[in-house]
């Protein structure tokens, strides 16, 4: 039988004009060299170049000025070496050296790809067979640096596809550090991470029981300094800094839309991006709604499986996820517990899908195998395409498969309800391949998904098309079903 596949026509490009105002910065010796320059120059020479950058991107970003009042906070260090009190600065010249200390960010220049579509906590006000939705996308920009944003629309009865037109002053989030580790309960996230267990006393040895952010900065850096240390202690150092560093809270101002909240890198362990959100709507045993997102932290050289909360997309938790099988890309949380558990679908190894349970959401210690590759269209490695949807045949699946030339194809299994350990049926051939206009791009040849859901008795994918744009594609669910039961796996 052969599945119906409609494609919609709306398409999301990458836009160059999606900018955000961050920090920038190089050296303290090239710090100070500009902020000599700036000193210099006379209260009226500050007025006037202030007033030419207000004038110039005061339109282009909310709140600017506040935004150079943080980046001369981020370096106001400096004004010590000058013998400097910066209290003696006025508030102007202030403002003049953060705006030197600030440039624009195109977020979405490069790509706008590898959706995930979750139905939006506001639900009022619709029609008879719509749902408000948001889509969330992965944006690159220049350096290939990867940020999670958003956009809102409404599906009709037809499953049809309607967005509202995005806010032009995009922003970034208040970052708040937790400030205050237990040192026990630190010592044991460490532990679960493997970091050898005679590296943590190096650093943890010198703090108290009780210890803040910035204490234990000063402790790595003081460490660091013993010209003793191998490359790999070097390395583990670095890892304890990425725990405490993984642990925060974003919070967006409320005069923002959703369309203009930029999750941009904030921690060394996602300095150069962050990659395939996959967001879910997750209900708790006692009915409440919490929206969870599993994504890939990248900082150059290694990847730190991450997980963010919210319930309302203006306030934000982050933190790392632990355990041996949270330690690779690819991982969905299902949408309520099974059993009294936490059910999470992996690829811990690179190649198989794994199936995993836990009573701590964040750490996951134990899996079993789900699925091989099986077939030649993913002989190569295969995973998950977004979390497991509840239907009343099965834990649906949306999965991806990498076959002959790295072709990225969608395909789906189907896992039983009550004991989903057990695959009961699942596709022999894609359930969507790159077509000739989706196949260039980036990476070339790959269609991907990192979520879908069931609307008007349709599974609705978004998907990215070759690491470049995303679009939609509905399918009937009762076909697709049918395909799968008869495709029963004993």
């Amino acid at each position: 039988m052969s599945i119906s596949v409609k494609r919609k026509p709306i398409v999301f490009y990458p836009e160059s004009n999606r900018t955000i105002a961050r920090f920038y910065f190089t050296s303290d010796g090239n710090a100070l060299q500009i902020i000599k320059k700036v000193l210099k120059l006379s209260p009226e020479q500050v007025f006037i170049e202030l007033r030419k950058v207000l004038r110039d991107f005061s339109t282009r970003h909310r709140l600017i000025t506040k935004v150079f009042e943080t980046n001369f906070n981020n370096i106001r260090y400096l004004l010590k070496k000058l013998k400097l009190e910066p209290e003696s600065l006025s508030k102007e010249l202030k403002l003049l050296i953060g705006s030197y200390f600030t440039l624009e960010y195109s977020v979405e220049a490069a790509a706008y790809f590898n959706p995930s579509i979750i139905e939006h906590p506001d639900q009022y006000g619709l029609k008879k067979g719509q749902k408000r939705i948001i889509v969330s996308f992965r944006a690159t920009g220049e350096g290939h640096i990867s940020s999670i944003v958003f956009r809102e629309g409404i599906i009709d009865q037809n499953n049809d596809l309607y967005f509202i037109e995005p806010g032009q002053l995009d922003e970034m989030p208040e970052l708040v550090r937790r400030s205050v580790y237990n040192k026990n309960a630190f010592t044991k996230k460490l532990d679960e991470m493997n970091i050898n267990k005679k590296i943590i006393p190096l650093v943890l040895n010198k703090l108290n029981d009780e210890f803040n952010y910035g204490e234990l900065q000063a402790s790595i850096t003081e460490t660091l300094k013993d010209i003793t240390l191998t490359p790999t202690k070097r390395k583990m150092i670095e890892e304890i800094n990425w725990v405490a560093d993984s642990y925060c809270e974003i919070i967006f101002s409320l005069d923002t839309s959703l369309s203009e909240r930029v999750i941009f890198p904030i921690s060394t362990s996602e300095s150069n991006g962050i990659e395939d959100a996959r967001f879910v709507k997750f209900t708790d045993e006692n009915g409440e709604i919490t929206y969870y997102a599993t994504y890939t932290a990248y900082n150059g050289y290694a990847i730190l499986p991450k997980l963010l909360l919210t319930e309302d997309f203006y306030y934000f938790k982050i933190c790392p996820l632990y355990g041996k099988y949270a330690q690779n890309k690819d991982m969905a949380l299902f949408p309520r517990k099974i059993k009294g558990k936490y059910a999470m679908v992996g690829r811990y190894d690179g190649v198989n899908n794994y199936i995993m349970f836990s009573d701590k959401i964040n750490l996951w210690t134990n899996a079993k195998l789900l699925q091989r590759p099986s077939f030649p269209w993913e002989f190569i490695q295969i995973g998950n395409s977004g979390s497991p949807i509840e239907t009343k045949e099965g834990w649906l699946l949306i999965t991806h498969g990498v076959g002959p030339m790295r072709r990225y194809s969608l395909g789906a299994i189907l896992l039983d309800l009550e004991n989903p350990e057990k695959v009961i049926g699942h596709l022999k051939y894609p359930l969507m391949i790159p077509n000739e206009k989706e196949r260039e791009g980036y990476v070339p040849n790959v269609i991907y998904s990192c979520g879908s859901i069931i609307h008007n008795n349709e599974i609705i994918i978004p998907y990215g098309m070759s690491d470049y744009a995303s679009s939609f594609a509905t399918i009937p669910l009762n076909e697709l079903l049918h395909e799968l039961k008869n495709n029963h796996q004993k």
